[in-house]
């Protein structure tokens, strides 16, 4: 009898798009940004929001690597599968320690360590997985092999910040961000495919999604165990309004047209254009949104504990920050992203961004229900005014 045939990698092709696999992939990234949220939440200072952004950038770069060796071989199929899935064991163990990636809880194992450890594991089942993808392929095979040094670099100085604290910690996790993102500047992306510009894109398009999706769970925690209340209501629909338009503004205009011109794109073009358009520029629209969503759980508790507060007190400055200046981060990053993609988008969305920016100040001294609902009216009339009246989305040059 001949022996069954070994599961085999199956190649991207630019027809190609995202599987239910890489989505599944996927929830457990929107569970570690629902542990950042809430962190942040907890510790709600300057450093406290600061590292909540450390943890998000780490966690966007464990994405990222999926979703560029899945635009190489198929997710859902032979070896790859079962490397999803180790990848997300390792991405779950990273978002149940979130809580104590910067300082452990006691009682436990100790959280900082636990977090670089599943860190570990994340980064490990990626490159083994790139580095069988990429037999026959002496260019992709040798940028995987530089990028092996920026992951090995990166997770040992988390490992080295586990078991301290204070400046030495942060320094240390500094490094890593600089050696990951920067590193990977640094060894160029000549190496790199993109096979299909429908699933890279698709792909940013349903994290975008996702992280939109952990703003309305925001809502929803910003509320839990309170009496349903007009204010409660209220605040509620106002925060998916923000949500709502949020979506609008990413993908009525420049998602299609960016993926065009992906798709149009060869060679190394295309990959600078993934790799600054898509894996760098996607960050700071993920964590704006993030920013945003902490700022709406905090206007829910601040319209649903009367205990505390009343409907006609305004956000304190990291709140009030969090929310206009998080949604300000998504309007000037997806700008930025148009542009890099090569479209048209108009100076609304910047306009807006420093608006919103500008308005901080006085979003302390309005009621917190007044800040979101003004939120809302500005997001949906940029939206209306783009649609109706601003330039028509399409290639610059």
């Amino acid at each position: 009898m001949s022996r069954p045939a070994r599961p085999r990698f199956r190649e991207v092709v630019e027809t190609s798009s995202a599987t239910t696999l890489e989505l599944f992939f996927d929830l457990v990234f929107v569970f570690a940004l629902t542990q950042v949220t809430a962190t942040m939440a907890h510790d709600l200072s300057a450093a406290g929001v600061l590292r909540g952004l450390c943890v998000t950038a780490i966690l966007w770069w464990c994405w990222v690597c999926f979703s560029w060796v899945a635009n190489v071989v198929k997710a859902d199929e032979g070896p790859t599968e079962i490397a999803m899935f180790a990848g997300m064991g390792g991405m779950l163990v990273m978002a149940l320690s979130i809580p104590e990636a910067f300082e452990d809880l006691g009682g436990g194992f100790l959280g900082p360590l636990v977090f670089a450890l599943g860190y570990l594991v994340v980064r490990l089942v990626h490159l083994i997985l790139f580095a069988f993808a990429s037999k026959g392929d002496p260019a992709l095979r040798k940028q995987v092999s530089l990028f092996a040094v920026t992951m090995c670099g990166s997770t040992l100085l988390l490992l080295a910040a586990a078991p301290l604290d204070g400046t030495a910690e942060s320094l240390l996790w500094a490094g890593v961000i600089l050696v990951d993102y920067g590193g990977t500047l640094l060894i160029g992306n000549k190496g790199w495919r993109v096979r299909s510009a429908k699933h890279f894109a698709e792909r940013h398009g349903l994290i975008v999604i996702v992280a939109i999706g952990e703003s309305i769970v925001a809502i929803g925690v910003g509320m839990s165990g309170t009496p349903v209340s007009w204010p409660v209501l209220a605040a509620s629909l106002l925060g998916l309004t923000v949500s709502a338009s949020i979506w609008w503004a990413y993908f009525n205009r420049v998602s299609a047209d960016g993926e065009h011109q992906l798709a149009v794109s060869g060679g190394r073009q295309r990959t600078r254009m993934a790799q600054l358009a898509y894996t760098y520029l996607h960050l700071p629209m993920v964590a704006g949104i993030v920013l945003a969503a902490l700022g709406m759980k905090k206007v829910l508790e601040y319209v649903s504990d009367s205990t505390h507060h009343s409907l006609a007190e305004g956000l304190s400055l990291l709140p009030a920050a969090a929310l206009l200046g998080g949604t300000a981060l998504f309007l000037a990053a997806h700008a930025a992203f148009a542009r890099a993609a090569h479209t048209v988008l108009g100076p609304f969305r910047l306009v807006v961004a420093g608006v919103l920016v500008l308005a901080i100040p006085a979003a302390q001294h309005v009621p917190a229900l007044a800040a979101i609902g003004g939120l809302s009216v500005v997001l949906v009339a940029l939206n209306l005014w783009e649609s109706f009246r601003g330039p028509r989305a399409g290639r610059t040059a």
